[in-house]
C-alpha cells in the first residue's frame, strides 16, 4: 500500500481553527478518547496515556523510501509480526502530510498509523497538542535505553521532560575533504574559521575553479550560521524563540562567506543542482556538510572515486573554548496513542532506533543511538571507500549547538524565500541579514510563536 506524496506547499492550519481542535481536546474526559484522541472508548490509563483497546492485528508503519528497508528487514526477522508497511513523503521538505493526515484521522476516530517514519525533527511541535505522539518515558521505553542515545539526540523530541519520539539518525555537521588534493595542493586541514578563509582566498588565486563550500542550498544556515553559533533561531518555549540576526556570531559567519562567494572558492549553486554535478562535483577541496555528505552525495550522488573523501572536525573562531557544530536533517519515529497493538508497536520502535541489524549495518546515515553508531562506524572504515576513518563523525555527534531549535516553521523555507534569490542576484550575506531576521519573526508569528528579538 502506498500512500500518494502530496503538493509541496507547507498547509497551515489558522490560529482559530488550533484553538478550537485543542479546547475540544483539553474537554475530553481523560478515559474517553474522542476525535481528538482515540475515536474509542474504554480506554486504560497506562505508560503516562489513555491506551486505546488492545486486540489482534497488523501492525501498520508508515515509512519513506529510504526506511522501506528497515520495516521489510524487522518483518524477515520477525515472521510472526503481522506488518503493513506503507510508504509517504515522510514529510520530506516540510510537506506536513503527516499533520494533515492526523488532523483527518481525529476528525474520523480511525486510520492513525501505529508507528511513523518523520525526517523532520520538528513533529512534537504540533503531535503532542494532536493528542497523536504517545509519551515514551513514561514506561514504554526503558530509561537505560534512552540513556545510550547521544548526548542531546532526543531534545527534540521532549517536552516539558517527557519524551515522545526518537531521533533515528544525527546529521552533524564535519568538514569534509579531498584529502590527496589537499595533498597535492600543499594545504592543511583548517582547525579554525580564519584558516578555513585563507585556504579558500588562497584557492581562488592558486586553483581558481576549485571550492572550498557551497552556499546554494536551502540548509546552508544550518551548516554555516548554526555552528557560529548564530542566533538566528533559539527556541525558548513550546511556543516562544529568540530571533537575533545581528550579533557578532552571524555576522563574522556571514562575512566569512561573503568573501568566499565573491572570490568565486565557495559555489552558490546547490549541491543538487544540475550546474553542480555536471561542473564542479570534481572541483571539491572542502565541504562543509553534515555526516550524510560521505555515503549519500560523495559515494552516491557524486560518484567519487574511494580512498579520496575524508572527514575532520567542523572548524572553530580563534578563541572559542566550547566546539559547536550544526545539523541538517536526520529523522524522528513517533508511536501513535491510539495503537491497538501497543507491545508490537514498542517493540518495532526499540528494534528500528537501537538494533545492530539495522541501525548498526545497514543504516545510511549516523546512528542516534550510540551503541548502533560504533557499530556502524566501524562498517565505514571497512568498506574501505574513506581516505581515513570517520572519528570526527563521533566527536561531533555531541557537538551540536543547543541554541538552535527545531521551530513548527521551517528555517530552510525562510532561507530559501529570503537569502537565497539575493545571492543569485548578487547581494552579500550581510546586507541580508536583517530581511532575513524580518522573515524569521513573520513565520514564527503566523505559527503562533512568542518572539524575542
Amino acid at each position: 500500500m502506498t500512500v500518494n506524496k502530496p503538493s509541496s506547499g507547507r498547509k497551515k492550519v489558522s490560529s482559530k481553527r488550533r484553538a478550537a481542535l485543542l479546547a475540544g481536546c483539553a474537554a475530553t474526559a481523560a478515559l474517553t478518547l474522542t476525535a481528538c484522541g482515540g475515536g474509542a472508548t474504554g480506554t486504560t490509563n497506562k505508560d503516562g496515556f489513555g491506551q486505546a483497546p488492545q486486540k489482534d492485528g497488523a501492525l501498520t508503519v508508515w515509512v519513506d523510501a529510504t526506511r522501506v528497508e528497515a520495516a521489510k528487514l524487522y518483518q524477515k526477522q520477525h515472521p510472526d509480526v503481522k506488518l503493513n508497511i506503507v510508504t509517504y513523503d515522510g514529510d520530506a521538505n516540510g510537506s506536513n502530510y503527516l499533520q494533515t493526515k492526523v488532523q483527518l484521522f481525529n476528525r474520523t476516530g480511525k486510520g492513525w498509523p501505529d508507528v511513523v517514519f518523520s525526517s523532520q525533527n520538528n513533529e512534537v511541535t504540533w503531535a503532542v497538542d494532536a493528542g497523536f505522539a504517545a509519551p515514551l518515558n513514561k514506561g514504554l521505553i526503558p530509561s537505560a535505553s534512552l540513556e545510550k542515545f547521544a548526548s542531546g539526540a532526543n531534545d527534540v523530541c521532549t517536552v516539558s521532560g517527557t519524551l515522545y519520539c526518537l531521533r533515528n539518525d544525527l546529521s552533524q555537521v564535519v568538514l569534509w575533504y579531498n584529502a590527496p588534493l589537499m595533498k597535492k595542493f600543499g594545504y592543511q586541514v583548517p582547525t579554525t574559521w580564519e584558516e578555513y578563509q585563507t585556504v579558500g582566498e588562497k584557492v581562488a588565486k592558486e586553483h581558481p575553479g576549485y571550492l572550498v563550500g557551497d552556499a546554494g542550498d536551502s540548509f546552508t544556515p544550518e551548516i554555516y550560521l548554526w555552528a557560529s553559533k548564530c542566533g538566528a533561531n533559539h527556541i525558548t518555549g513550546p511556543k516562544a524563540v529568540s530571533v537575533n540576526t545581528s550579533s557578532e556570531a552571524c555576522t563574522k559567519m556571514a562575512g566569512l562567506m561573503d568573501v568566499l562567494i565573491k572570490n568565486k572558492s565557495m559555489s552558490i549553486s546547490g549541491i543538487f543542482s544540475t550546474d553542480f554535478g555536471k561542473n564542479k562535483a570534481d572541483k571539491v577541496l572542502l565541504m562543509p556538510g553534515p555526516a550524510w555528505y560521505g555515503g549519500a552525495l560523495f559515494e552516491g550522488t557524486f560518484k567519487t572515486p574511494a580512498k579520496q573523501m575524508a572527514a575532520a572536525p567542523i572548524p572553530q573562531w580563534q578563541g572559542e573554548t566550547s566546539p559547536s557544530t550544526g545539523n541538517v536533517g536526520g529523522g524522528t519515529w513517533l508511536l501513535s496513542q491510539h495503537s491497538a497493538h501497543i507491545k508490537a508497536a514498542t517493540d518495532f520502535l526499540k528494534w528500528v532506533t537501537t538494533d545492530n541489524a539495522y541501525q548498526g549495518e545497514k543504516a545510511p546515515g549516523f546512528p542516534a543511538y550510540a551503541p548502533a553508531a560504533e557499530t556502524w562506524l566501524k562498517g565505514q572504515d571497512a568498506s574501505g571507500y574513506f581516505a581515513s576513518d570517520l572519528s570526527a563523525l563521533k566527536a561531533a555527534s555531541s557537538q551540536v549547538w543547543p541554541g538552535w531549535g527545531s521551530g513548527q516553521f521551517s528555517q530552510e523555507t525562510i532561507w530559501a524565500a529570503t537569502v537565497k534569490p539575493g545571492l543569485t542576484q548578487g547581494k552579500s550575506v550581510v546586507s541580508m541579514l536583517p530581511a532575513w531576521q524580518d522573515s524569521i519573526v513573520k513565520y514564527a508569528k503566523s505559527n503562533g510563536y512568542k518572539v524575542s528579538q
